[in-house]
């Protein structure tokens, strides 16, 4: 039995699937990865020994040039991921019983699944972006809806017409090509009307966010064993836990001096730092010993050492510490990371900043929030509630839903 798994985002979406590829694994199931080629992926899927196609252009060269990525922009990278999925897809999905899609709203994957008469499946890491009564759709390159428009079944109605315009005619150009007639609503078409949560109930629960009748799975982990590197390590033992200030790809258009008011206000929470270099590389801010920087390291084993989690406020990243039961400051910018933030507040496993520009003072605030000693009992406690079988329940659904498509002479 063999599958094909497809994204194209951030690590955050590409990390989740090699987890999914090993559970697959462990099934007698071999998965392939169609993701984009940044040199990181790359690193990352051999790590776990998951074959990887490559999709598309670089995610850093889209998104870590000298100014952040315009609605123009969009427009030129949506037909161009079409393009991409109808023509890399289609022969990485060769002798595939099921494709699974996630990141960046992959149109062209379910059309290349229709093609090939193999079933399709939709994944998400949050409900953002699935239709609601309940709650309004984010902001999406194309015509704004007018400000005094609130009803939200409208709203959600010219979000669909703003996918329509970002992919419908590269989408209905290319379905055509293989004789497949055209569809109305991309955005619904994309999503189906069984979506997949692969997101922990307790951290992100989907009651009221979504019309959609979602599958919930539980977040996908990939398993860890690398020891902390030897410079790390000597930096833990030599104090006490430091709080770690990571943006991931955020940072390399997070707000100008964020790197310095982080570290100054953890300074002034008594605590050493550990600065991680996500996508902005960034230096120390002077060269006090008490700030280490660190590159691409072991989360899991990372977060349980540290009093604290600084940070964009990722699906990944906050699963990871919640996880861990560090308590979590989030700084979020876009998408999905403020709800998160919001929901780490409520759990009482951290705090969340709110306003655009973080400054020494209000960083430090939030800080000393989440260093309570009351937020760390209580992020410890919500640790032992994250499920860490996802990835395993949904390669089961997944090798579930390919036999029931096989023909029983083929098995």
């Amino acid at each position: 039995m063999r599958v094909l798994l497809t994204t194209w985002g951030s690590r955050g979406d590409v990390e989740p699937l090699a987890g999914l590829a090993v559970a697959l694994r462990a099934l007698g199931v071999r998965a392939r990865v169609c993701a984009p080629p940044d040199e990181e992926f790359v690193t990352l899927l051999a790590r776990a020994g998951v074959p990887l196609v490559p999709l598309g252009p670089t995610v850093r060269s889209v998104v870590a040039g000298d100014t952040p990525p315009t609605a123009r922009d969009a427009f030129r990278l949506a037909p161009e991921l079409v393009a991409a999925r109808f023509g890399t897809l289609a022969a990485a999905a060769d002798g595939c019983q099921a494709l699974l899609a996630t990141g960046l709203l992959p149109a062209g994957a379910r059309d290349v699944a229709e093609q090939l008469g193999i079933p399709y499946v939709f994944a998400c890491f949050h409900t953002v972006g699935l239709p609601s009564r309940h709650v309004a759709p984010g902001a999406r390159p194309g015509t704004p809806s007018p400000r005094d428009e609130t009803d939200n079944r409208v709203l959600w109605e010219q979000d669909a017409q703003r996918v329509n315009a970002l992919y419908g005619e590269a989408l209905n150009r290319h379905r055509a090509a293989i004789g497949l007639p055209p569809v109305g609503n991309v955005r619904d078409h994309v999503l189906t009307d069984r979506p997949w949560l692969a997101a922990d109930a307790t951290l992100w629960p989907a009651q009221g966010m979504t019309d959609l009748g979602v599958v919930r799975t539980g977040a996908w982990f990939l398993p860890d064993e690398r020891p902390l590197p030897e410079g790390l390590e000597a930096f833990l033992g030599a104090g006490a836990p430091p709080v770690y200030v990571g943006f991931g790809s955020m940072a390399a258009h997070a707000p100008a001096g964020i790197a310095r008011a982080a570290v100054e206000a953890v300074r002034a929470q008594g605590h050493r730092v550990l600065l991680a270099r996500g996508w902005a590389d960034p230096s120390p801010v002077d060269d006090v010993d008490d700030c280490f920087v660190i590159g691409e390291v072991n989360q899991q084993a990372l977060f349980r050492r540290v009093a604290a989690v600084v940070h964009h406020g990722g699906a990944g990243t906050t699963t990871a510490a919640a996880r861990a039961g560090a308590p979590q400051v989030v700084v979020p910018r876009i998408v999905d990371q403020p709800y998160w933030g919001t929901r780490v507040a409520e759990l009482g496993i951290g705090s969340v900043h709110h306003g655009p520009e973080p400054t020494r003072d209000s960083l430090s605030a939030a800080l000393r929030t989440a260093l309570d000693p009351a937020v760390r009992r209580r992020a410890r406690a919500v640790a032992g509630a994250v499920r860490t079988d996802g990835a395993a329940v949904a390669a089961r659904l997944l090798l579930d839903t390919a036999v029931r498509a096989t023909p029983s002479a083929s098995r």
